[in-house]
């Protein structure tokens, strides 16, 4: 097996997933995943995709992300809002509160850590 991991969305079947409906703002948002590796203690790295909406979210691991395609916004409570675009990279660190809004269809790679 090889050290190397290309992020192959051909050579993955992807996970489908949404927020919990509970945590929606607007729209109907939903997911695709693939989560291309995985190590012992908890560290993930993928390609993760968004349809349009807006919902809450509370981070507890690392994330790091880079925007491939598409436009967000980032809001964080009492702090104000970052605006997505591809080629946009960022950490978002444990204890993050705020929401994602996706305006157009949003792909990213990530790298978490738990």
């Amino acid at each position: 097996m090889s050290a190397l991991v290309m992020f192959d969305v051909e050579s993955l079947r992807p996970e489908l997933g949404a927020p919990p409906p509970e945590r929606i703002i607007a729209g109907d948002p939903r997911f695709t995943t693939w989560n291309f590796d995985e190590a012992a203690g908890g560290l993930y790295a993928g390609i993760w995709e968004s349809t349009p909406g807006h919902w809450r979210i509370h981070y507890d691991e690392w994330e790091f992300c880079q925007i491939l395609s598409g436009e967000s916004v980032l809001h964080e409570d009492g702090a104000g809002s970052i605006h997505l675009k591809a080629g946009d990279s960022f950490v978002i660190r444990p204890g993050f509160r705020g929401s994602w809004e996706v305006r157009v269809t949003t792909r990213k790679t990530y790298v978490i850590r738990v």
